[in-house]
């Protein structure tokens, strides 16, 4: 009953003053279980984007379905975190955030119940289209949650640290997932959020206060909403399927205008508006504009790495499925370790010079991933790899302070949600050109010839492709140098 009293009181209580008893921010310091409580979100959603994968064949074999269909177990989550991020962080703005995070946790253990318990595919696709829904009110929350418990003297600090959970959910998902499937079904990566999840949204209704709401919620922007769901689902869309529709393909070209066309009438409505989704005026400021879009480069050419890799690492090296997981997971584990180190010297020095810096250190490492050959063995490999790693948790910690440094505190949740958009963009797009690339390079020389069909003699092909393709990731990085270093020198 003390349970269901706390539920009720959270959602019919004065945001503005918080729950009965409770201490105030000033005369409770309690940044530190601020950070407890978001990273446990944090993780779980970033443990679920990559810890279905290895559950795939399980899943297919056990629905008897066909790949495609498999694929979109994994395709409707990203897509849906992408398509509402914007949403939530400004009904954060507006309704709380505290409030919109924790309905998150709930929105995200409940669904996840409803995908172990699916019977069939099409029940998991849309359990986890609504465990994306949850996902999102998460991670739209989750910088401003941060920013507003910090001091700004803290703030890449604290970021720092969010990115470090980040790097471990990542990592952590293959390992996690393996670990499970071999105690049983794949229906244990769901059932194991649910205590978790639980547990979590309690704490986090019955212990963390409200920031109070900006504004009115009947003034909340659902056209803007529509419309920029609508432009990113269409953008991923073509983005995913451009290859195999073909890029200069009727479906593609028409996925992608219509795409075009309605982030043109999202950006004038926004304009029109006067509580808009997305305040349009933030990116007249370089402080937040350059950073935003520096973060969504970056991690396009990191994606390039991450999705060419495991073709090179088991196709032309032979290396095992064992060995080629331990070797992927070297970037993100410098991003573990570096990350918070990066964001506490961003509080001092600002984000221009580590983040230029770590851009520099990731493009020399993915030049010379681009060099690889038949002579290179494991190590040659993993320094290069890390390499890039070490560069991308110079920049990452960095430039999110940068982008939530630069927006006022009552934007602060739209100021995360085009943070984490803009991730979500880049790596989308990352994977998208760098097997457009590679299929266009690798295709033309082979004679229309299968990865499958070539033999050890003919690798040659592969690795031109595979050069060419890893040159480009390492020419995004070299070029968001520029835009890196025009955000000017303020923190």
């Amino acid at each position: 009953m003390a349970v269901l009293r706390a539920v009720i009181q959270f959602y019919t209580h004065n945001p503005k003053t918080g729950f009965s008893g409770m201490q105030t921010a000033s005369e409770s310091n309690r940044p530190w279980q601020v950070f407890f409580l978001v990273a446990i979100g944090v993780f779980m959603s970033t443990l679920d984007s990559s810890i279905v994968n290895v559950a795939l064949p399980a899943i297919l074999k056990d629905f008897n379905t066909s790949l495609a269909m498999t694929e979109w177990v994994v395709m409707i989550y990203l897509l849906t975190i992408t398509c509402f991020l914007l949403t939530f962080g400004r009904l954060g703005d507006m309704l709380g955030r505290k409030r919109i995070y924790a309905t998150g946790l709930l929105v995200f253990t409940l669904a996840s119940m409803l995908c172990a318990m699916a019977p069939n595919v099409q029940m998991l696709i849309g359990a986890r289209l609504l465990q994306g829904l949850g996902s999102a009110m998460i991670m739209a929350c989750t910088p401003a949650l941060l920013v507003d418990a910090f001091p700004d003297s803290q703030r890449g600090r604290v970021l720092g640290l969010n990115g470090a959970v980040v790097a471990c959910g990542l990592t952590a998902g293959p390992a996690i997932g393996g670990f499970l499937l071999s105690l049983g079904s794949w229906r244990l990566i769901f059932y194991v959020n649910i205590p978790i999840g639980l547990l979590a949204t309690i704490l986090v209704m019955m212990t963390l206060r409200e920031s109070g709401p900006q504004s009115r919620i009947n003034a909340f922007d659902w056209q803007g909403t529509l419309l920029a769901a609508l432009s990113l689902g269409l953008l991923l869309m073509a983005l995913t399927h451009g290859y195999d529709w073909g890029f200069n393909s009727l479906p593609f070209i028409t996925v992608l205008i219509l795409s075009l066309l309605c982030m043109a009438l999202f950006i004038l409505t926004e304009k029109k508006k006067k509580d808009p989704l997305l305040d349009i005026s933030l990116f007249h400021k370089r402080h937040f504009a350059l950073p935003a879009l520096c973060g969504l480069l970056l991690f396009c050419s990191l994606f390039f790495m991450v999705f060419l890799m495991p073709f090179y690492l088991m196709l032309f090296a032979g290396y095992s499925s064992s060995l080629t997981g331990k070797m992927l997971m070297i970037p993100f584990a410098f991003l573990l370790i570096f990350s918070p180190l990066a964001g506490s010297l961003s509080d001092r020095m600002g984000s221009r010079l580590l983040c230029t810096t770590g851009l520099f250190i990731m493009a020399c490492g993915m030049t010379m991933l681009s060099g690889l050959n038949a002579s290179h063995g494991v190590w040659d490999i993993a320094w290069r790899m890390a390499l890039v790693g070490i560069g991308t948790s110079i920049f990452v910690s960095p430039n999110s302070a940068a982008v939530m440094g630069g927006v006022p505190a009552a934007h602060r949740g739209s100021g995360g949600a085009v943070l984490a958009s803009a991730r979500n963009l880049g790596m989308v797009l990352g994977v998208a050109l760098a097997g457009a690339i590679f299929h266009f390079i690798f295709d033309s020389r082979s004679g229309g010839a299968s990865l499958a069909e070539l033999s050890k003699n003919d690798m040659t092909i592969f690795i031109e492709a595979f050069g060419m393709a890893m040159g480009t990731g390492a020419a995004i990085a070299f070029f968001t140098m520029i835009p890196s270093w025009l955000r000017g020198s303020g923190k």
